[in-house]
């Protein structure tokens, strides 16, 4: 089922709490209204009452007297007039409770009861009445003024027609203003798709927002920053593949030639020769498989998804473990030494196997037979170290800062390597925030690696 859109839900979301407001807001005016407009037709009939005993009110000043018929029967007033006119009456009577005076809607009205004074509700004549009684002084009057329920009604009816106009027409045009706000308030998000739907494939332009809103600001950041890491990871593989066409196209290409020789020869000293040359291009191959492996987990973070505790001592005897073979062929001296029985760093286990591996391996591809390498593990109280010295030819000092550029070689350099080795070793070191240093070597002659790492100063990769 399709989800709503951000802009259906905040249309509907503001108009209903737009209605809502409006509609308790309107309730409770209109009910306030209500109580006011009837203690003001209450004031009303106490009003009428009391003007009316002050006229009546034979002991007065005025004169006026209670007109009576010559028969002695009440007066009675007509009202025919506005049809408002026959919704309030009145009923005047005398100290013995005998009716002197009333309006003809009133006439069938039955006497108060002695004690009744003040409002109240009576029914009559199939209508409801609003009644308000006031007794004079001992012998004066007594008055009734009544006003009918209906004339109230239609009163409450125009102000709910007047309080109930404003929300049935008002909210239509409200829902069109909310929807023009609404449209226009996530204009940026428009904008930013027609940005992100506009570029062009390999684009590495940032994307940029003009004046976009402060909630914007960190999706377009956080939108940059996974492309930079796209861009990242796609230059790596496509650098990654040049790599292995131009890198494996030679050595590929060389034992395969040793192969076609081999079997087109006749001569079985020749043969073994190829065979034996083929044997050793497809170790160097692979070799060469592994150290761009390497370069690529190193390069895209696949070392570790977080650092935990490494033991550089037990790193190193690991490593040298897993080269005994080849240190045995070449009768190299290898010699490792520590200045504590574990020395242990927040890291990352395989990228730090890789390092100390590709340091012990390009000292061995670059000393001669019967020669020496040297590891030493040291630790201070803030970093912890790994040197590695030979004493092979060397590299002269001004040419050491360009030995960590990917498939470098010195021309004057021995072995049979590609030139990965010590970019590996810069690559793992960076991961760990680690410096390295090439120095001169202790043996008086070749190449010492130093490498310091910090205890607490790890950082992931940033690729």
């Amino acid at each position: 089922m399709m989800m709503p859109s951000i802009r259906s839900r905040l249309r509907w979301l503001n108009l209903a709490v737009v209605a809502a407001v409006l509609v308790v807001l309107g309730t409770a005016s209109y009910m306030h209204t209500l109580d006011e407009v009837i203690e003001l037709s209450d004031g009303r009939l106490a009003q009428s009452a009391r003007t009316l005993q002050v006229l009546v009110d034979g002991g007065g000043d005025t004169g006026f007297a209670m007109p009576v018929s010559p028969s002695g029967t009440p007066t009675q007033i007509d009202v025919e007039g506005h049809r408002f006119e026959t919704e309030v009456g009145f009923q005047i009577y005398d100290a013995q409770g005998h009716r002197r005076m009333y309006t003809s809607n009133l006439a069938m009205l039955p006497a108060p009861a002695p004690t009744t004074v003040g409002f109240g509700d009576v029914r009559f004549d199939s209508h409801d009445w609003r009644v308000f009684t006031l007794r004079g002084a001992t012998g004066g009057p007594t008055i009734r003024v009544a006003e009918r329920h209906d004339s109230r009604n239609e009163i409450m009816h125009g102000l709910m027609i007047e309080h109930a106009l404003p929300l049935l027409f008002g909210l239509p045009l409200l829902a069109l203003l909310i929807n023009w706000a609404v449209a226009r308030g996530l204009r940026p998000l428009d904008q930013l798709a027609s940005l992100l739907s506009g570029r062009e494939p390999g684009n590495r332009g940032r994307v940029e927002l003009a004046h976009a809103p402060a909630e914007l600001v960190p999706v377009v950041a956080a939108i940059n920053g996974q492309l930079e890491r796209l861009e990242d990871s796609l230059e790596r593989e496509r650098r990654f593949s040049a790599d292995v066409a131009h890198e494996l196209r030679t050595p590929l290409a060389a034992t395969l030639v040793h192969l076609d020789n081999a079997l087109a020869t006749a001569d079985d000293t020749v043969r073994t020769q190829r065979i034996n040359a083929a044997r050793k291009g497809g170790r160097l191959l692979a070799r060469r498989i592994g150290q761009l492996l390497s370069l690529a987990r190193l390069e895209s973070g696949a070392a570790g998804s977080s650092a935990t505790g490494v033991d550089l001592v037990e790193c190193v005897r690991e490593t040298i473990e897993e080269l005994s073979h080849a240190i045995d062929g070449s009768h190299v001296q290898v010699g490792v030494s520590s200045s504590d029985p574990s020395v242990v760093v927040q890291g990352h286990d395989a990228a730090l196997k890789a390092l100390v591996r590709n340091l012990v391996e390009n000292s061995l591809r670059h000393v001669d037979d019967d020669g020496q390498v040297d590891i030493r593990i040291s630790a201070s109280p803030s970093w912890a170290s790994i040197e590695v010295s030979d004493d092979g030819p060397g590299i002269p000092p001004e040419r050491r800062a360009a030995v960590f550029t990917r498939f470098h070689r010195e021309l004057a350099g021995a072995g049979d390597g590609y030139g990965l080795g010590l970019s590996i070793v810069k690559r793992a070191a960076d991961l760990h925030g680690a410096s390295i240093e090439l120095l001169d070597s202790s043996f008086g002659r070749g190449l010492r690696v130093r490498v310091e790492i910090p205890y607490r100063r790890t950082r992931e990769s940033q690729l």
